[in-house]
């Protein structure tokens, strides 16, 4: 089977905004934006279809070590007021996808006059990271989904003060070109979802290609990284699915399947405040409703992705319970499969064994004491609890 991996990544890119605007103040859809305005200066630039597919997909991610470099810095690890942390990370992250982008991201910060994160000077950077630049920028310095057309001399005149210093001469002319004011409509946040599906090039990948997982680490670490108690969370599920799927003896195409799930499953956690998930006491009513919200976020952002049909259900289901007392849908029994019923208790049991703010990891006895437990509550399922007590008890 195959997978829409253009939409997967514009799906991410989109948890991704939401991130930046709970951290950042950044504006909604800004990825697509600064995607559908980089595609527009590339077709100007005549670019062919490998490195139009590059610098779309780029400039969609274009902030997706944001959660990564922002734990480093509350950590103490690292300060990063140039960004270069922030631009380093997410380059190396989007290397594994072998998209023919060299410096596409790591120098997408860098200004025409040599005065960016790396001193990078024009004609010393890529042209695809000159295209994000300026997308990027323009967008952000001048809210390009509120403004009007009686605003674009403004804009317009802006764009060409800043040629020289922050933009390069062939990139503002090519912005002066492609923004006018068809485009301006395409980037109101009403228009700009349907509009992307016109510059993101479609991308379609085997389930079991090397991408995949690839992507699903990738997307792991965004996920995993929006607080430090969460920050092996989507990562150990995923391993522990790829485990279980070989004990079950899954075939190659259903494990990939599964370990996507199990990657995936807390995409929707990105929009939950990380004031609420480090909470070190116990969650109010109003703070676990907002909590429950990330599994139907995580349920919208992949339902309509080709080939993510099975995939979006086991993981928006990873908190139903057997008796209906779960969460978002209240799904019972006999409406949750065999992954599903898996992926919840995986989901319990990483949960069990890390630190969290209000409790210690536990070790592998004292986890399956409290599965076990819930088990015979008519929770989860006995048999797969079984399992997992043998199965992960070594590793």
């Amino acid at each position: 089977m195959t997978i829409r991996m253009d939409k997967l990544i514009k799906a991410v890119s989109e948890a991704l905004d939401i991130v930046e605007g709970e951290l950042l103040g950044a504006s909604t859809h800004h990825g697509k934006r600064v995607a559908a305005l980089s595609a527009a200066m590339g077709i100007r630039f005549q670019m062919d279809e490998s490195h139009l597919r590059a610098l779309t997909i780029c400039a969609l991610m274009h902030d997706n070590a944001l959660t990564e470099y922002i734990l480093a810095e509350k950590e103490g690890d690292y300060h990063d007021p140039s960004m270069k942390l922030h631009c380093e990370y997410g380059q190396k992250n989007i290397d594994a996808f072998n998209l023919n982008a060299d410096g596409y991201i790591l120098y997408h910060h860098e200004r025409a006059d040599g005065k960016g994160p790396y001193n990078k000077k024009a004609g010393e950077i890529p042209l695809g990271a000159e295209i994000i630049a300026i997308a990027d920028t323009v967008d952000v310095i001048h809210h390009l989904q509120k403004i009007t057309p009686a605003d674009l001399p403004r804009v317009r005149k802006s764009i060409a003060k800043n040629t020289g210093t922050l933009f390069t001469g062939d990139t503002a002319e090519a912005m002066l070109d492609v923004l006018d004011e068809e485009m301006l409509f395409l980037l109101k946040d009403e228009s700009i979802v349907a509009a992307s599906e016109r510059f993101v090039r479609p991308w379609t990948v085997n389930i079991e290609n090397d991408l995949i997982i690839k992507l699903a680490e990738f997307v792991t670490r965004i996920i995993d990284y929006k607080s430090k108690f969460t920050k092996r969370h989507c990562a150990g599920i995923a391993e522990k699915a790829w485990y279980m799927g070989g004990v079950y003896r899954y075939s190659g195409s259903l494990r990939a399947q599964f370990y996507l799930a199990a990657a995936l499953h807390d995409i929707g956690k990105l929009a939950t405040p990380t004031a609420i998930l480090e909470k070190p006491g116990p969650l109010n009513r109003e703070e676990f409703d907002v909590i429950k919200e990330h599994v139907h976020l995580t349920y919208d952002l992949l339902k309509n992705i080709d080939g993510l049909e099975k995939i979006s259900v086991w993981a928006s289901n990873h908190h139903e319970k057997l008796d209906g007392s779960g969460y978002y849908f209240g799904k019972k029994a006999d409406e949750l499969d065999f992954n599903s019923r898996l992926l919840a208790c995986l989901d319990i049991y990483q949960a069990l064994t890390e630190e969290r703010p209000y409790h210690a990891g536990k070790d592998h006895k004292a986890a399956m004491e409290i599965l076990s437990g819930m088990g015979r509550q008519g929770l989860l399922d006995t048999n797969i609890i079984g399992d997992l007590d043998e199965a992960l008890a070594g590793i």
